[in-house]
């Protein structure tokens, strides 16, 4: 028996998130420059994707480039960026041709116009796909995404538009750039570091985290296939004890 047939399809989390760590170590590793590790970080993003769909995962969100990414050396940025617009222009009949739809949450107008451009292409020309969305989180920040709920919430308050004690977190979930997905409920970190890194830090409140010494080009099907299976091996009570949810 493979990996994928250990998997119950009856119990899979409806959303996972995936931290991809580790390319410019796994560069390093083998003599390269980081930005050859985040190309060969491409085939690790298409094969997740794939694996992901062929499960029935409804949502995936990928870490693909946070606010503190800009203090890195303007030509690994710049690159970045570059293999951004190329990459989903390359992967977009892959993306129609799946049925996955393409979203993205962060500051996204800060970025470089013609990465902004391809995006928003990407997101238009697939908006109508049903399978699975691929979330990609670029210029995300946890703490810049709750201070701007926090603001918006405040200027309805202020605004008379809301009361203060009517704010709950249905309200406040609604005020994320997440608005409308769900949470997740698994999140893999590659290459071995065991930190959020400002992601996500309201919505995996009751996350299952799953770290792994793979790099993040290193991570295949199979590698998503065991993350999932340790998922499920597991006893997620809630605040609840194992007796009142057996």
């Amino acid at each position: 028996m493979n990996l994928k047939e250990k998997i119950n399809l009856d119990k899979l989390p409806r959303h996972v998130a995936i931290i991809m760590d580790g390319n410019g170590r796994w560069a390093k590793k083998h003599g390269k420059p980081r930005v050859f590790g985040h190309k060969n970080g491409v085939t690790a993003v298409r094969e997740t994707t794939e694996a992901a769909a062929e499960l029935g995962v409804e949502y995936l969100t990928l870490y693909a480039f946070s606010t503190e990414n800009w203090s890195r050396p303007q030509f690994e940025v710049n690159a970045l960026m570059t293999l951004l617009v190329e990459t989903v222009r390359r992967e977009l009949d892959t993306l129609n041709k799946n049925n996955i739809r393409l979203q993205a949450i962060g500051d996204l107008k800060k970025l470089p116009a013609k990465t902004h451009k391809a995006l928003l292409d990407g997101i238009e020309k697939t908006k109508n796909n049903t399978r699975m969305t691929l979330v990609l989180a670029l210029n995300y920040s946890a703490r810049w995404e709750i201070i701007n709920a926090v603001q918006e919430l405040a200027t309805k308050a202020a605004d008379q538009t809301i009361k203060p004690e009517d704010i709950n977190e249905e309200m406040f979930a609604n005020a994320l750039s997440t608005k409308g997905i769900p949470d997740p409920e698994l999140l893999i970190r590659t290459s071995n570091e065991q930190r959020i890194s400002n992601f996500l830090l309201w919505q995996i409140s009751y996350a299952e985290l799953y770290f792994t010494p793979l790099f993040w080009p290193e991570f295949r099907k199979e590698h998503f296939h065991e993350a999932i299976i340790d998922f499920q091996n597991r006893e997620r009570r809630f605040g609840k004890t194992s007796e009142q949810i057996s």
